[in-house]
């Protein structure tokens, strides 16, 4: 099973990377990890609505770019929806059974274009906060994790 975390921009602080770092190493017994990040664009204080609907295309255009030919697509998006933590290890379950790889795009801090959406199979929301992107990696990939110990039918604290 590969799974793929396609994201806008780069982890900077320490604790985020140390927290992305274990997961990885957890995940390795179930999965191939590929994490994927392409360059967030600056936004420019007082930044116009034209403006920042350039810089979600772009960021847009970036991620369509890497994202593999082959596989099942989950974009995080606040308008996708709401699993539970057993719903999602179905989810992935599902996924794995029909191609082998699933690709879970992140998008920067504007969002996600629409035409990056609009490429998923199915749409993830997280709830209606909005997290940070290196957070939400984080969250991603203990999901992830949390998901394949409950197909593996293994105990993980609740």
């Amino acid at each position: 099973m590969n799974v793929t975390i396609l994201c806008v921009g780069k982890i900077k602080e320490d604790f985020f990377k140390d927290a992305i770092a274990e997961y990885a190493k957890r995940l390795s017994r179930f999965c191939k990890l590929e994490i994927v990040e392409v360059k967030d664009i600056k936004i420019p204080d007082n930044a116009s609505q034209k403006e920042c609907e350039q810089i979600l295309e772009k960021e847009g255009e970036l991620l369509l770019a890497k994202l593999p030919k082959t596989g099942y697509i989950i974009p995080l998006c606040i308008e996708g929806k709401e699993l539970s933590s057993p719903e999602l290890a179905e989810k992935i379950g599902s996924a794995s059974m029909e191609s082998g790889r699933i690709t879970f795009i992140i998008g920067g801090s504007l969002g996600m274009s629409d035409a990056v959406k609009n490429m998923g199979n199915f749409r993830l929301s997280f709830g209606k906060m909005t997290l940070p992107h290196q957070l939400m990696r984080v969250v991603l990939l203990e999901q992830i994790y949390r998901g394949f110990k409950i197909n593996a039918k293994e105990s993980y604290h609740k």
